[in-house]
Formats: C-alpha cells, sequence, structure tokens
C-alpha cells in the first residue's frame, strides 16, 4: 500500500515511517511547516517549525523514503492561531490541537494523499482505528482521542494509527533505537506548538490585543474585588492565579468578555452543559442515553446522562463537573469514541 506519513520530526512520526517501511508498504513523508517564531525554531520539543523540518528530512533520508515540505503557515495562522485569539476574546478557552487537526492537519494531508494516489494517511498519535471508528489508544497515559473526536467518519476510515496499540512511549523509544531513527531520545512536543514562551497572553496579545485590557474582578454578586490584566489570561475553573487575597480559595466561575469581567467564587460545577459543534462517529441513539464523557483532555472518562434537543447536545454529568465554554466534550462508549461537540456559554 502506498501511505503518506504526516513526519513532525519527533520520535512518534518518525517511528510510524519506519514501522510502515518495515512492513514492506510504499511511504511518502510529508511535513508541514505551520510557524517560524524566531526563538520556537530552536526551541526542543517545539514542532512543524525550524530543527523539526530538519529532523524530519534526516529521519527520511535514512529509510529511503520521498519528504515533501508544505509551507501553510498562513493557513495555520488564519484557521488555528486567529481562532485561538479570537476565542479567547470571546470568553472562551480554546482547544487549538483539535482546530490544526481539523483543518490543517487532516484536511490538507488527506488532499495531499489523493493527489499522490495515496490509499491511506498515517499519523503518530496515540489512537486506534477500525474503519471509521475511532478508540482509545492502549496506553491510557498517551491516549490522544479527545483531540481526534472531531476527525470525520470518512477521514478516519482512510487513517493509520500504528502507534495505538503501543504498550507505553518506552515501547516507541525502543522501536526507534531497533529501527536506527536517529530522534529516539528526542524530547516529546509542547502540548501548543506555536507558544514558544509558554505565555498563551503573548500569543493572544498580538492578534487581539483588546483581549488583554484590563477590567473588573468581581464576585457572583456583581460586587468588585480588583481589577485583572485581560480576560485572556483566566479560563473557568482556574484556581490559581488569579490576583485576589481571600480567606478561601477562589476560582474563575464565568468570563463575561461584553463587559471585560471576571467572576469568582467557589469552585464552579456545571449540572447540565450545552454542547454545539457536534461530530457524529456513530449514530446517537433517539431520546436519553447513558455514555461516558470528557470535559477536559486529561480527566478520566466519567459517566452522564445524554440527550438532543434543539440541534445541542445537553449533558448532565452524574456529578456536578467544571465546564469551561470552548473545550471539547467527548462521548464514549467504553473505548470507543461516539461523537463530540464544543462546550457553549
Amino acid at each position: 500500500m502506498r501511505i503518506l506519513v504526516a513526519m513532525s520530526g519527533g520520535v512518534d512520526s518518525s517511528v510510524v515511517a519506519a514501522l510502515l517501511v518495515e512492513q514492506g508498504h510504499e511511504v511518502i513523508g510529508a511535513t508541514l511547516q505551520l510557524y517560524d517564531h524566531g526563538a520556537a525554531t530552536q526551541k526542543k520539543g517545539a514542532c512543524c517549525a525550524g530543527q523539526d523540518i530538519h529532523d524530519a528530512r534526516r529521519v527520511a533520508d535514512h529509510l529511503g523514503i520521498a519528504h515533501y515540505v508544505l509551507n501553510r503557515e498562513q493557513r495555520f495562522r488564519e484557521a488555528v492561531m486567529q481562532d485561538f485569539a479570537d476565542s479567547y476574546a470571546r470568553g472562551e478557552t480554546p482547544i487549538p490541537c483539535i482546530r490544526c487537526n481539523q483543518t490543517v492537519k487532516f484536511q490538507d494531508l488527506m488532499a495531499l494523499a489523493d493527489d499522490m494516489d495515496c490509499e491511506a494517511l498515517a499519523t503518530g498519535h496515540y489512537a486506534r482505528t477500525d474503519g471509521s471508528s475511532l478508540r482509545m489508544a492502549a496506553d491510557p497515559g498517551r491516549d490522544q482521542s479527545y483531540f481526534l473526536a472531531h476527525t470525520t467518519a470518512a477521514q478516519l476510515a482512510r487513517t493509520r494509527f500504528p502507534l495505538g496499540d503501543m504498550a507505553s512511549k518506552a515501547q516507541v523509544r525502543a522501536h526507534a533505537a531497533r529501527l536506527g531513527v536517529a530522534v529516539a531520545d528526542k524530547p516529546d512536543s509542547q502540548d501548543i506548538c506555536f507558544v514558544p514562551t509558554g505565555s498563551y497572553a503573548d500569543i493572544v496579545g498580538r492578534l487581539r490585543p483588546d483581549a488583554l485590557e484590563p477590567g473588573d474582578i468581581v464576585d457572583s454578586e456583581g460586587r468588585t474585588l480588583g481589577r485583572h490584566h485581560g480576560i485572556a489570561r483566566y479560563t473557568v475553573g482556574q484556581g490559581r492565579r488569579i490576583g485576589i487575597a481571600a480567606p478561601t480559595r477562589l476560582y474563575v466561575q464565568a468570563v463575561d468578555a461584553p463587559r471585560r469581567r471576571i467572576v469568582v467564587g467557589p469552585r464552579p460545577q456545571a449540572r447540565d452543559i450545552a454542547v454545539a459543534g457536534l461530530n457524529w462517529l456513530t449514530p446517537p441513539p433517539a431520546g436519553e442515553f447513558r455514555a461516558d464523557i470528557k470535559l477536559r483532555a486529561r480527566e478520566v472518562p466519567h459517566p452522564a446522562t445524554l440527550w438532543l434537543e434543539a440541534g445541542r447536545l445537553q449533558v448532565r454529568p452524574d456529578r456536578p463537573a467544571v465546564a469551561a465554554p470552548g473545550q471539547a466534550c467527548v462521548v464514549y462508549d467504553g473505548n470507543l469514541v461516539r461523537g463530540a461537540g464544543f462546550i457553549q456559554p
């Protein structure tokens, strides 16, 4: 089979390419150049820029496969980075990795696979697929199904995740050493590749300076408790770096973007959650149904009652949970992803 492999320059995608070559497939490597932010191009653990592109090319040369670099900086800026900043300006908490998978990675790379008559696209994500279904990875600590849940069934039908059955990252690195992959000991990439300083506010401030304008921090009754330096510095459920001294710990309960206010109080616990922008990988049942959900990437799936109403998914967790607008709600049946959407204010 002719397979296009998305090669970021890291150990995961490099091992994917090497394993597929070892299995006898005709492999073509493709690397997306997504940004070039000076220090980020030299930062260890970044991806899709600078040294990582050279590392991907070096691995491709070692494997004897064709390798292409696609400049998608403008598209990435518009579809991912600008969306990231706009979401914070609306008082939401975006997930740029999902947005990148929805647009640049799977749309653009699948189109390239078509142009090159490739039967499949392979990536270094930790997940499993069988036909058009998506399942959690064998290693729950590295599972990335949450970030892939907005991939369409048609895309999944042509996508391979060779690392999904790996028991651990150590096993992946062992394969890298066995296959002579030069990046076997390379550090993992950071979650948000285009934030080289680690400060989201730096990026948001450049693209949406209005999101860093000062405003009031208030309690649930509207009483002013202090001032903040931009709503982009806060997310629902945040309990640190709020800037208010109080006898009990304060949490961000809401981000009121139109009035540039941060509402604080006890830890927010949502009993009913509205979810829109739905992507169903298996048809949802009629009426109420039971399923497990994840409202944040690193949490363990937990049970809830769900139903469709007026084009939205209504979610009632068995135990009230923190639900930050803009984050994804992913619906599971065991390790099978049923569908996903985005939490609404």
